[in-house]
């Protein structure tokens, strides 16, 4: 039996700067606490035995969450029916390979149902931010009677995913005010037909089958986060997974050789609650994109297209990544070529499935491609952590890895048939929710080039801002878009005032709280719809002062006006609640040190500085002057 592997990480019995990884974890954990050491470790494809010892430096050196992690530390509680204790060590390392640093508190064993239909006071005391309900198909199984009819299997079905769950995450909800995620069932029951199951209506293995199809509907329906183990466990086969063994003298459903991957599909939901899921694909041109060196070859001479099995696999990897870019991916381009060479296929094979005008950033040059990444990332105005780099070559893939740690650099197999299986495997674009935001996304990159070009032949800066037509479309938090919004509080990180974390319930709870508001805007110009760029809560603090709690917008808009024409919306908001000054706060981040003197560039008076723990400025709303700018304000309220 084969244990599931992180396949798409580095082998951590390469050699890495000199030394192998156990080497390297054995310095870390004589050394002082280091968390981007420890995150870097975390980057390899770990076993069990290598995930327990890497465990075990991480919690005796950070017992409590670094004060420098832009992402909220999580709290998770997990809960299950079967003995889950082994998980914990996987759940801890994958939440950092993701940059997050996460506590567990399990339940007792079995006893999920009345830690969430009741106060349950160790539960309470830990307070949760995040609940994972981990339930065995045998449990859930058995609410399948032996001798069930068809009728008798259908109201079983109805109960586990209208009654049951559903129950559990209400409960959850309302009891500790945090989301929920729901894993799917493995497939352990034998079939007692074969491939006829589904015509036996009391069989466990197809009533298994059915609330696994049933499912993702009722999470969708009832707000919880699914995490398909199902899934997973037919990509690997059962036996990768589940050991009858290990359940029938243990109780563990999920066998240890397979909790790393396990607690890496957890990390990837914790990473899109938190908004880190990469927004952007990097591609190397050739071998990748296509067989043979373009510059070499020829046009007629790569391997491209229809008639070659090579070649129809590169065709495929085009396929998933322009497939990836019609769901909001930006893809890119980065390859050592001549221009001129490298954007010939785009232009003229007819197999070529990407064209010219899916790729949002086009380099094509001999410098490093490390610093290209680094240009790419500049001009689409997103950060490092945003972008995953697909190449070929492995001296290229290892020497992004070590000049931008921060970068996602998958392992891909030699054979280029395997090559869309290995990115996808990684989850690195992995949602929690698909929005319009995100469906646009790829197009908002492109019209942004196009704003790029325009300044560049505009005679000079004001009359590239008039040209622009650009307008501010604002509003109050809606249902509409609270999901965008609360993906940009959570992931906004370079212009973002307070840098604070908000749940979707928690904005849900804000929308009727009479002493807050909050505003979402959005910028459209000549080129289109920036999409929703901006978010501000502002909060009553003391008498005749609003406080800005939140203020971030999005770095692709900055240096258009955008910023004093937001606060030209929350000085009006203000004066409408009845204040005469608005009070700035600003925390500051390791990434955030742009806005450090946002708010005296913008005419507020500094309160007090106090170091590192931040800086408090106020701005009088007394017969204040407003500046112009060359964006006309629309309300949707």
């Amino acid at each position: 039996m084969s244990a599931p592997q992180l396949a798409w990480l580095p082998d951590p019995s390469l050699i890495t700067t000199g030394h192998l990884w156990d080497q390297r974890l054995s310095q870390a954990k004589d050394a002082a606490p280091d968390w981007d050491t420890l995150l870097e470790l975390a980057r390899y494809n770990l076993n069990f035995i290598r995930t327990m010892k890497l465990d075990r430096v991480l919690t005796r050196q950070f017992p409590e969450p670094p004060t420098h992690l832009a992402v909220k530390p999580v709290r998770l509680a997990l809960l299950g029916s079967s003995t889950i204790s082994h998980l914990i060590p996987s759940l801890r390392v994958a939440a950092l390979r993701h940059g997050i640093w996460l506590t567990v508190h399990t339940g007792e064993y079995g006893s999920y149902r009345q830690e969430l239909g009741q106060d349950d006071k160790a539960l309470k005391e830990f307070a949760p931010t995040l609940i994972l309900l981990l339930l065995d198909a045998r449990h859930i199984a058995g609410f399948l009677p032996s001798n069930a009819d068809q009728a008798t299997a259908d109201m079983a079905c109805q109960e586990v995913v209208d009654s049951l769950l559903p129950e559990c995450w209400r409960d959850a909800k309302s009891r500790y005010g945090c989301p929920v995620l729901q894993t799917s069932f493995l497939p352990v029951f034998p079939r007692l037909m074969g491939s006829a199951e589904s015509l036996l209506p009391s069989s466990s293995a197809n009533f298994i089958t059915r609330i696994n199809s049933l499912l993702p509907d009722s999470c969708r329906r009832h707000g919880a986060i699914l995490v398909d183990l199902a899934a997973e466990a037919t990509r690997y086969g059962l036996e990768a997974w589940y050991d009858p063994s290990l359940w029938w003298r243990a109780k563990q459903e999920i066998a240890p050789s397979a909790a790393p991957v396990f607690g890496e599909l957890v990390g990837r939901s914790l990473a899109a609650l938190a908004g880190r899921s990469s927004k952007c694909l990097v591609l190397d041109l050739d071998n990748t994109l296509w067989g043979g060196v373009i510059g070499d070859d020829g046009l007629d001479g790569i391997e491209l297209g229809q008639g070659s099995p090579l070649g129809e696999a590169f065709v495929a990897l085009q396929d998933y990544a322009l497939r990836l870019s019609r769901r909001g991916v930006v893809l890119a381009v980065c390859s050592k070529n001549d221009e001129l060479n490298a954007r010939l296929p785009f232009q003229k094979h007819p197999e070529m499935i990407l064209k010219e005008k899916d790729i949002g950033c086009f380099v094509a040059n001999w410098n490093d491609k490390a610093e290209n990444i680094r240009e790419i990332a500049s001009r689409l105005s997103i950060g490092l952590d945003s972008i995953v780099f697909v190449d070929d070559n492995p001296f290229e893939r290892a020497r992004v890895r070590e000049a931008l740690p921060m970068v996602n650099v998958p392992e891909i197999p030699e054979d280029p048939t395997l090559v869309p299986d290995a990115v996808a495997a990684a989850g690195y674009f992995d949602l929690i929710e698909l929005s319009s935001e995100d469906l646009n996304r790829s197009d908002q990159y492109q019209a942004n080039l196009q704003r790029q070009f325009l300044q560049e032949s505009a005679t000079d800066f004001n009359s590239y801002l008039s040209g622009l037509n650009m307008t501010l479309v604002y509003g109050p938090f809606d249902s509409t878009n609270l999901s965008r919004i609360t993906q940009l509080i959570n992931k906004s990180n370079q212009f973002n005032l307070t840098t604070r974390r908000y749940s979707q319930d928690d904005l849900t709870t804000l929308m009727v709280d009479d002493t807050a508001f909050g505003l979402w805007f959005r910028l459209t110009d000549r080129f289109g719809d920036n999409g929703l760029i901006a978010v501000v809560i502002g909060r009553d603090a003391d008498e005749g002062i609003v406080e800005i709690d939140t203020w971030l917008m999005s770095c692709r808009v900055l240096g258009r006006g955008v910023e004093e024409a937001t606060l030209s919306v929350i000085a009006a908001q203000a004066l409408a609640r009845g204040a005469v000054a608005l009070r700035g706060i600003y925390l500051p981040t390791s990434k955030n040190n742009m806005v450090a003197d946002m708010y005296s560039r913008l005419g507020f008076a500094l309160l007090e500085d106090n170091g590192i723990r931040g800086k408090i400025y106020i701005l009088s709303l007394v017969g204040r002057s407003v500046k112009q700018t060359s964006i006309t304000l629309s309300s949707e309220s």
